[in-house]
């Protein structure tokens, strides 16, 4: 898909991947999870690149980055719109 054949929910993806990617980079503070955080950063990448990406695997990573870098109070934002960018794939599954 390219340009505007491609999904919006996917543009949305790599969009608030990138940004999470860059400010994660800019981010001065070393933490203990921080590589855990930009390899899963990295995975939902490539994921988007290669189109609709598996939901299970989206909120598996999803989960990895906000355990990684949710106490980090300068990446919330950038935390939050990679959530809502995963979340419009479909919701959480139902219990």
């Amino acid at each position: 898909m390219t340009g505007s054949d491609e999904d919006p929910r996917v543009v949305e993806l790599k969009t608030a991947v990138s940004r999470l990617r860059r400010e994660l980079a800019a981010h001065p503070a070393e933490f203990p999870d921080r590589a855990i955080a930009e390899d899963e950063l990295a995975a939902l990448a490539a994921m988007a690149v290669g189109g609709i990406p598996e939901i299970p695997r989206l909120r598996r990573s999803l989960l990895l980055i906000a355990g990684s870098i949710g106490s980090v109070s300068a990446l919330t934002k950038g935390l939050a719109d990679v959530r809502s960018a995963v979340e419009l794939f479909g919701g959480p599954p139902r219990r």
